[in-house]
């Protein structure tokens, strides 16, 4: 017997009184405890957890597994680290920057990150996406055409290339400090679910769509050409036709050369995907590549001969702190709060997927203030901006890595290189031919895992369409608006599905399973049937501004009550029973008259014919108005006549009670999360407006908006808690014994009854 089996064979009983709101709180005595905003300030600034918590290493390095770990870590951190020297070298390219400033962004954000990150399995560093949002502000506010000097011939320039690097680090270190002081904001204020916004599919479309842009800044090294540079919405269209209408001047062996750097990287990198089942550490093909290139310079002579400018001295030694050009924030607030936004969402992102892989925690806060103090503080070093890369993390995550250790010791690996090595980089090519060949091909088959992103569109297709079109329209607005727009237009379109699926949700009318308190949508299964008499009405949204207008429309349609017709019906009936009313009493004031009247004449009449003196009276002053019902003193709508003081024929005016009327409405409001005014206020108007046409109305399932309701002045003298019930079978057990509390709540072996207790 199986566990499914032996699950439906299991009976159970429950019996108790049905119980609506009041009588919940009285049983299980609502508590009106609150903690107060003193004690909750008290609990945050606990030094000691507090400062555990903001420095998470002297919590975890003491308890370090070093037998278990140390091997792997070290393993891992050596392969990351060789992976960071051609990727840093390769990302400033993107950034704008000499190849050297990537070197010192894969080291002083790392030491950062090893202190203040949760994250055991991530490696931050340099990105593609993250380098490409720096270099276009690097271009925008320091162009090439700012750094020409006059040549020796009179129409000749030259370009300052010195200069313009200079102004371009001080640039991208500038908006890494400020993007990395906006991520310490953020941490600070506990705003780390900000990353709640920034959904799998929109990260997985903008990353694509960052590729992209990536792929078509490196065209112009790939052809050497020189395009001209377009900035602002639709510039990457603006790019690609003017390198369309360059191809006829494209410099054949830099096209080469290109071609089978590509394609020997991408053989390169499968034959080490094949052969990662036998050899425990990854092949390093960049820097294979990188060596290669560099000694084919020194051999062939590519500078004398051909002209190839080479990246030439890489400064040995660090670099002292230097402050940020604080006259240039202004111009970059924009993009330094993107970086922030985007850089922090890539980085949680694929944490949490490692985190849970491996069951531990990733504190998004705390990720936040990592982040922050490692462009920050790497910032004034001349570092731009970081993040995490996926591959650089299945790497150390492949080869053993463990802990943040192994992020440490990739960054001892860059450290030697810039200490002891970087003059054996000196003749690596840098623009055109091997440039092209060496940084930029690493660029392109890097990026080869985002190109596959692609894939989405298909299996959203298939799961979840409104996800498809934030995936689609994410792809579609950064690669028209750029990285920067484009991520703010993408966040709003996803906010946007979210409030129109709060404005289109489900409407039902549920039913009762069989023998069971289970309540579903009639139109969805053929045995729930609805209860006689009453209708129970759900809404699969919450209820708040936007779509309470909608909410009621769907109750009417599909209760087939139109209270607003019912009671405007109503008002014309009553309309035409005044008017009956006061043709009837102006009648029979009239017959009341002509009967005194005739009655005069005859008294005159027999005085003459007995000899006697007639008695004449005043007849209008003297006659009494007809007497009104009681029905019509009490104001019944129901019932009314009017009467005569003498036989006057009584008229009685009004319709007869409507069968047709569901005795009971509930409203099924579980999916309800909150309440703002406006949705209080439509509850209250149905209670009122059902309760005119003679229908009661209660609510159930609304234990999370009871606080709400009470703020908004939903109950009152006659509107109380006593109408709230916790579950759809309670309000329907209620109604179904007319309103009487003297109900039990009975269900045996997935059976129910309602049975009355006897007083």
């Amino acid at each position: 017997m199986n566990v499914k089996d032996l699950r439906k064979r299991v009976p159970y009983q429950i019996q108790r009184d049905v119980l609506d709101e009041l009588s919940v709180d009285q049983v299980a005595e609502k508590s009106d405890f609150k903690i107060s905003t003193k004690e909750k300030l008290r609990d945050a600034v606990r030094f000691k957890s507090c400062f555990l918590s903001f420095v998470p290493l002297l919590a975890w390095l003491p308890r370090y597994p070093f037998r278990e770990n140390a091997i792997g870590d070290l393993i891992s951190g050596i392969s990351v680290g060789i992976m960071h020297l051609p990727q840093g070298m390769a990302y400033a390219l993107l950034a704008a920057v000499p190849p050297v400033f990537g070197l010192y962004s894969s080291f002083y954000p790392i030491l950062i990150y090893f202190i203040f990150g949760t994250s055991k399995h991530i490696s931050v560093g340099t990105y593609a996406v993250m380098s490409v949002m720096i270099g276009s502000v690097t271009e925008r506010l320091a162009p090439d055409s700012d750094f020409m000097i006059p040549g020796n011939d009179t129409n000749s320039t030259t370009l300052d290339i010195v200069g313009r690097d200079a102004e371009r680090v001080k640039i991208a270190a500038t908006v890494t400090f400020l993007s990395g002081i906006f991520q310490l904001l953020l941490g600070v204020v506990r705003f780390g679910f900000v990353v709640t916004y920034l959904s799998e599919p929109l990260v997985r479309a903008y990353t694509t769509a960052a590729a992209i842009h990536v792929i078509v800044s490196q065209l112009k090294y790939s052809f050497g050409i020189n395009p001209q540079r377009y900035s602002g919405p639709l510039s990457l269209i603006y790019t690609v036709i003017e390198i369309c209408a360059l191809l006829g001047k494209t410099n054949i062996g830099t096209l080469v050369v290109s071609i089978v750097t590509i394609l020997g990287l991408v053989a390169a990198k499968e034959l080490s995907a094949l052969a990662a089942r036998k050899i425990p550490v990854p092949i390093p093909v960049e820097l294979i590549t990188i060596i290669v290139a560099t000694v084919v310079s020194w051999q062939m002579d590519l500078k004398t001969e051909y002209g190839v400018e080479v990246v030439g001295e890489i400064p040995s030694g660090l670099q002292a702190p230097v402050a940020p050009a604080v006259s240039l924030l202004g111009s970059m607030v924009g993009d330094a709060f993107a970086l922030a936004v985007v850089g922090y969402g890539i980085a949680i992102s694929l944490g949490r997927i490692f985190a849970l892989k491996y069951a531990y925690k990733v504190d998004s806060n705390q990720e936040l203030i990592a982040l922050g103090l490692s462009n920050s503080i790497g910032g004034l070093f001349n570092c731009f901006a970081i993040s995490c890369s996926m591959s650089r993390s299945m790497v150390q995550v492949s080869t053993g890595g463990k802990s943040q250790v192994a992020g440490a010791i990739s960054a001892v690996v860059i450290l030697v290189i810039l200490l002891k090595i970087g003059e054996l980089f000196e003749e690596l090519p840098k623009e055109y031919i091997l440039y092209i060949c060496v940084l930029a091909a690493i660029i392109y088959v890097n990026l080869q895992g985002m190109m596959k992103q692609f894939g989405d569109i298909c299996s959203l297709w298939r799961t979840n369409k409104v996800d498809m079109v934030v995936w689609v329209m994410t792809m579609i607005l950064t690669v028209l608006f750029n990285p920067d727009l484009g991520l703010a237009a993408s966040i709003a379109f996803s906010i946007l599905t979210v409030v129109f699926r709060t404005q289109l949700p489900k409407y039902s009318i549920l039913g009762q399973v069989p023998g069971t308190d289970i309540y579903r949508p009639v139109e969805d299964y053929h045995q729930v049937k609805e209860i006689p008499g009453i209708m129970i009405f759900r809404s699969s949204a919450t209820l708040y501004f936007a779509n309470a207008e909608m909410y009621i429309d769907a109750l009417y349609e599909k209760t087939g009550v139109d209270v607003a017709k019912l009671l405007s019906h109503k008002k014309k009936l009553e309309a035409k029973r005044l008017r009956k009313e006061k043709k009837a009493a102006k009648k029979a004031k009239k017959e009341a008259k002509k009967r005194a009247k005739e009655a005069a004449v005859k008294s005159v009449v027999s005085a003459f014919n007995q000899g006697e003196e007639p008695q004449f009276s005043d007849t209008d002053e003297s006659e009494e108005e007809p007497e009104l019902s009681h029905a019509e003193a009490n104001g019944d709508v129901n019932k009314l006549s009017v009467k005569e003081p003498k036989d006057v024929a009584t008229v009685e005016v009004g319709p007869d009670p409507d069968t047709t009327l569901p005795r009971a409405i509930i409203l099924d409001l579980s999916p309800v999360n909150f309440l703002d005014t406006v949705g209080v206020k439509t509850l209250r108007n149905i209670y009122k407006d059902y309760g005119e046409a003679g229908v009661q109305v209660y609510l159930c399932g609304c234990q999370s908006v009871v606080e709400s309701m009470e703020k908004g002045d939903f109950f009152s003298e006659t509107v109380t808690k006593s109408i709230l019930f916790s579950s759809v079978h309670d309000a329907v057990l209620y109604s179904q014994q007319g309103n009487s509390k003297e109900v039990q709540y009975i269900l045996i072996s997935h059976t129910h009854t309602r049975i009355s207790e006897v007083s």
